[in-house]
């Protein structure tokens, strides 16, 4: 087959607009590769940190409101204050028997009282069981807690913003809020978040 002059340069033109584009469509494909993969290594990292990270959300000192008192009785039938913890840190924890978050926590929460207790951490427990002890009674039986529990009411959980549980909070030495989390905590980040207020506490004394 015999080819023109004009035959073949239009051959030629063809197949170089050919060549452009497949270098063009290449190009544009790794674009959008390389954008899909950034969106999904980064995905989710703002508001899901990953286990463990210090995810600090302490208010700071000069934001932070005075924690409503309570004042309730614990299982002995002892008065239980906020402001008999004047000093330390509180751990203050809403919770109920049948909240299954909450009773996952509880044992991190006797953990925590353990292992901070002589640094200035005292947890407090407040139960928001309808039937009050008579549930609660047979859990403690059950559990060996290391902090005291109390009968929280219907008043006690519209001052702390309570609607459901678990809900925990942080006081400061001052007997103000550092911190108050809704649902269950990150166990790490929240422990990153006591030793901060210990840390403060030991700063403040010096």
């Amino acid at each position: 087959m015999m080819f023109t002059e004009q035959s073949r340069s239009m051959i030629r033109v063809t197949f170089r607009s050919l060549w452009l584009s497949g270098v063009a469509l290449s190009v544009i494909l790794l674009v959008l590769i390389g954008c899909q993969t950034r969106a999904q290594s980064g995905q989710g990292s703002p508001s899901h940190p990953a286990q463990g990270a210090a995810a600090f959300a302490l208010i700071p000192s000069q934001s932070r409101e005075p924690a409503p008192e309570l004042n309730l009785m614990d299982i002995s039938g002892t008065n239980v204050t906020l402001s008999q913890y004047r000093g330390k840190v509180v751990l203050l924890d809403f919770w109920a028997v049948d909240c299954g978050g909450c009773v996952i926590e509880i044992p991190w929460y006797v953990e925590f009282q353990n292992r901070y207790k002589q640094r200035g951490l005292s947890a407090i427990g407040v139960s928001m069981d309808d039937d009050g002890w008579k549930s609660v009674k047979p859990f403690l039986a059950k559990n060996k807690l290391n902090y005291p529990i109390v009968i929280g009411n219907e008043n006690l959980a519209k001052q702390y913003g309570v609607k459901d549980m678990p809900v925990t909070l942080l006081i400061d030495q001052a007997g103000k809020i550092a911190e108050s989390h809704a649902g269950m905590v990150d166990k790490n980040a929240f422990e990153a978040e006591i030793r901060a207020l210990l840390q403060d506490n030991n700063k403040k004394r010096k």
